[in-house]
């Protein structure tokens, strides 16, 4: 069987697009930065793992060997357009057939981010390069739940990483009538900042405030060291959020794998154990920081 190759793999996207290929019995290969136990889990589930560098041609090269489709996810960090253009050499040369490119909803041309500029570019490159493309373009994750920017009283319907994966996934298997498309991803409920905070309040019996701070202290409280990138990214956010960039709900989940995303509410009752910890008020940051008081 031919197999799907996934980058990112041990990532939050593609460890679910992974664990839906497999239960699809479709045949994955898995492409990471190095074996751990994150790995190896994947190998104990039925895919078979390839340690590279997507910086490295030759090391994609080899990943491409014998695969006709994949998914394409980079973090949040420089290098995207040589890695975009190095993963759409790797894939042309393979003749594959298809290709899933995780983007963002604010990629675009003019825009103050650099990181959502580069993914404009990387998406660019792709259909540059020939081999057939769908760009996903997801708002915010529910998994950083309080990302906002610098406007409260705006909105944005985040969508979750599990129902992500399950997306790719269909594509994947089926790419037909996907081919060429850009598909903005949002969840089934548009939501403030405060309002979120509330979801949080409801769910886990305790007042849970929000709080607007700068990048760098997000940053700092997931980092021993400065991003400068992310923090740019971050910081210009608030200005996208302003301008709708973020805003909006439609129902391409239901369209492509026929049941509604899951809500923020769901989101929190479901994982609420992540926050949990000896009844203490935590505050959520805009950026999605949770700090203890």
């Amino acid at each position: 069987m031919t197999p799907i190759l996934i980058t990112g793999a041990t990532g939050s996207t593609g460890r679910t697009t992974i664990k839906y290929l497999l239960q699809k019995g479709l045949s994955v290969r898995a492409f990471v930065h190095k074996e751990d136990d994150r790995s190896r889990q994947l190998e104990a589930q039925g895919a078979e793992v390839v340690v590279g560098n997507l910086l490295d041609l030759r090391s994609v090269r080899r990943a491409f060997k014998d695969v006709k489709r994949a998914y394409f996810v980079y973090p949040v960090q420089p290098g995207l357009i040589e890695v975009t253009t190095i993963f759409a050499q790797a894939a042309k040369e393979a003749k594959a057939e298809y290709i899933v490119n995780m983007s963002q909803i604010v990629a675009r041309s003019e825009v103050p981010s650099n990181a959502s500029l580069n993914h404009w570019l990387s998406e660019r490159v792709f259909d540059w390069a020939g081999t057939p493309v769908t760009h996903l373009q997801p708002t915010i994750f529910h998994e950083w739940l309080v990302y906002a920017g610098k406007v409260p009283t705006g909105k944005f319907a985040s969508v979750s990483t599990d129902d992500i994966g399950e997306l790719t996934a269909t594509l994947l298997e089926n790419p037909a009538g996907h081919e060429g498309q850009s598909y903005p991803l949002a969840g089934p409920t548009e939501l403030t900042p405060p309002e979120i905070a509330d979801v949080l309040s409801k769910h886990l019996g305790r007042k849970i405030r929000f709080e607007q701070v700068k990048a760098s202290v997000l940053i700092r409280s997931f980092s021993p060291v400065d991003i400068p990138y992310l923090e740019q990214h971050f910081d210009t956010a608030g200005e996208m959020h302003r301008d709708g960039l973020m805003a909006g709900t439609n129902d391409l989940f239901e369209k492509i794998i026929g049941h509604p995303p899951q809500s923020t509410d769901e989101f929190v009752a479901q994982n609420k154990s992540i926050w949990e910890n000896n009844g203490e008020e935590f505050t959520v940051h805009n950026k999605s920081s949770w700090k203890k008081e």
